[in-house]
């Protein structure tokens, strides 16, 4: 795992996420835009993932990739501007150090930028806020906690218990 290689990484997802087209949703007729209203929050009163809370998910997600990738940005230009010829052995290691622990950070991050693609997508196909295994509706909590949530809070709780039976073997 090197520095460059990671570098590289970043450069490329950021490339790949920056290049994404951004769809405005917009009503069924296709003409007006889904204004979210300012302190707008999703409630199980309303009709589940109607335009305005798929719009509401849809700015949150947009959000979260935006706060990943210039938090990315922003490493990429203190990695290139720092300095890791350090004279000293001790400073040397604390930088390469904190360097690795940016690194696994940012990479966490950019695995992280592939979910926030793939529940933008859902909401593009119409599938996001039901779980991909049972189709039912994902709670409005747990997509409120978990934005990118693509299994109902059942269906996770199965998968890691299988997951964690299959790992035990």
């Amino acid at each position: 795992f090197s520095v460059n290689s990671a570098l590289n990484a970043f450069r490329y997802t950021r490339v790949k996420m920056s290049n994404t087209s951004k769809v405005m949703n917009t009503s069924k007729n296709g003409n007006v835009p889904i204004v979210v209203p300012e302190g707008y929050r999703p409630s199980d009163k309303e009709e589940f993932m109607n335009p305005v809370q798929v719009e509401y998910f849809r700015q949150k997600l947009l959000h979260w990739k935006n706060e990943l990738l210039s938090d990315a940005s922003e490493t990429l230009n203190n990695l290139s501007e720092e300095n890791l010829q350090k004279p000293d052995v001790t400073d040397r290691a604390q930088v390469e150090s904190d360097t690795s622990i940016r690194l696994r950070t940012r990479d966490r991050e950019r695995k992280l930028l592939s979910k926030i693609e793939s529940a933008l997508r859902r909401i593009e196909d119409g599938s996001y806020g039901y779980c991909e295994e049972t189709d039912e509706p994902i709670s409005l909590k747990r997509l409120e906690a978990r934005p990118i949530a693509s299994l109902s809070l059942d269906a996770q709780e199965r998968h890691e218990r299988n997951e964690k039976t299959h790992r035990d073997d």
